[in-house]
């Protein structure tokens, strides 16, 4: 195939993107598409960096070094949770608006913590945290659909395929372990989510940058992340062939030309043989103690919440954990209670944890759906109600980097109908939340097909009044 005679080298009959790509080197961690996708690494723009995932400051001071996004999947009604909205008994089955007849919200709200902030009781450990957390109660997104609602929060599209906020995120900060994917996300089965695999993807962006979809339903790392080791070939032996790799590369760097895209690969390779040793360390959850356990709940809320702390700690720029259960149509005072026993214990164990780690200072925490929900009854033929699709008005929270604590930013109407007071769009979400992480959302860009993308498209503003 080669035939290299002292210092020279031939004419090969293949060249190196073939060899390369046909090669059967073994590795275990090939499997991983988020890091071995030859269409996303190959037709991407060319990038100079011979290690895409090294560390990078950020241009700006910035606040928050890493990111934990909860995705409320199924769109939590605000009304019940974060939005307490006492119009609603006073007009209780009287119709309001357009749109049906006012349901109040079945569950109690008291006040919480220094800031005295209003929380359902069906988050009581959760709302121990209330000082710690900026709630935005105005948000609103474009479409009432889940599907494009869904990649609209993580994509900030609704049209085409575009890189995912935690792409965007290493993609401008690269990550602390160069022995794991910057990007991780955890699933806990059942399907793939709304939207599928763009909710975590890097489209046009070097694929290197594409989140690791992890199951975490699965009984060992094995089963988590399929194909991470290799039965047939040792170690060892994986280490030589990569070095070949990288020998065979430099002398046809210098004799021939230099390929930044085939280095990506190259580079793609390394870190899926580094992630055989260190991802079964982060995912043992076996090596935490029975109070670890006990604290976050043996659920699989509360392992998720547990592997992502893990994560985080070992350097893992952005980890999302999707949360889902929210899609309340019918008998919502019965399975809305449900849906959040299984994040409260998990989600505010985990915000303990960052705390006395000194990790929350610098920790970004979201929490949050694609929408929210009608403040009118939705009984979709079941005589118990439920709520059905809102996307003009819904709560989420932040807290962690930067974030100023018990702070309540904007409102919804009198009704929680729509947001009236310092509307929030998904654009102006996620610009605050590169800031948070020292980037100008404008000035964080990508090329492709002639021009210059960026996570806000071609608009977006910063909320300032949830920064500290």
């Amino acid at each position: 195939m080669f035939d290299l005679c002292n210092n020279c080298v031939r004419t090969p009959v293949w060249n190196r993107r073939q060899f390369l790509s046909r090669l059967g080197m073994g590795f275990g961690g090939l499997g991983l598409a988020a890091l071995l996708n030859q269409e996303s690494l190959w037709g991407a723009d060319a990038y100079n960096s011979s290690s895409p995932l090294a560390p990078k400051l950020p241009p700006l001071p910035a606040k928050a070094k890493r990111v934990i996004h909860i995705f409320a999947a199924g769109a939590p009604s605000h009304v019940d949770t974060w939005d307490p909205k006492p119009s609603l008994a006073k007009y209780a089955d009287q119709p309001i608006g357009d749109r049906g007849v006012a349901m109040p919200s079945p569950f109690r709200f008291s006040r919480h913590g220094k800031s005295g902030i209003e929380v359902s009781e069906v988050f009581p450990k959760l709302a121990e945290h209330v000082d710690e957390m900026a709630i935005i109660r105005s948000m609103y997104t474009d479409i009432p659909a889940h599907e494009i609602a869904t990649v609209m929060m993580n994509t900030g599209s609704r049209q085409l395929a575009k890189p995912s906020l935690g792409s965007w995120t290493v993609y401008g900060l690269g990550t602390e372990n160069q022995n794991m994917p910057g990007y991780i996300s955890l699933h806990s089965g059942g399907g793939t989510p709304p939207g599928g695999e763009q909710n975590w993807g890097a489209a046009f962006l070097p694929g290197v940058y594409q989140g690791t979809n992890i199951n975490t339903q699965a009984a060992t790392v094995n089963q988590m992340i399929e194909n991470i080791s290799n039965p047939y070939v040792s170690e060892q032996e994986q280490r030589r062939q990569l070095d070949l790799v990288h020998t065979l590369n430099e002398i046809h760097a210098q004799n021939l030309q230099k390929d930044s895209q085939l280095e990506a690969r190259i580079e793609a390779y390394e870190v899926a043989f580094k992630m055989q040793a260190a991802a079964s360390d982060a995912f043992d959850l076996s090596k935490e103690p029975a109070t670890a356990l006990a604290a976050y709940g043996d659920t699989k809320q509360g392992r998720q919440m547990l592997l992502a702390r893990r994560l985080l700690e070992r350097g893992v720029r952005f980890v999302q954990v999707w949360a889902g259960g929210w899609d309340h149509h019918q008998d919502i005072a019965t399975r809305l209670p449900q849906s959040a026993r299984e994040i409260d214990q998990p989600l505010a164990a985990l915000m303990t944890d960052l705390k006395q780690r000194g990790l929350l200072d610098d920790t970004l925490v979201i929490w949050g759906g694609e929408f929210g929900r009608t403040p009118t009854q939705d009984r979709g033929g079941n005589p118990k109600p439920g709520r059905d699709h809102n996307s003009k008005g819904f709560s989420l929270w932040m807290a962690g980097g930067g974030v100023k604590g018990g702070t309540i930013y904007g409102s919804t109407d009198e009704f929680g109908a729509k947001a009236v007071d310092n509307p929030v769009h998904i654009h102006d979400l996620h610009a605050t939340i590169l800031a948070l992480l020292g980037f100008d959302h404008t000035k964080l860009t990508y090329r492709y097909n002639g021009r210059d993308f960026r996570l806000t498209d071609v608009s977006g503003t910063v909320v300032k009044g949830v920064m500290a």
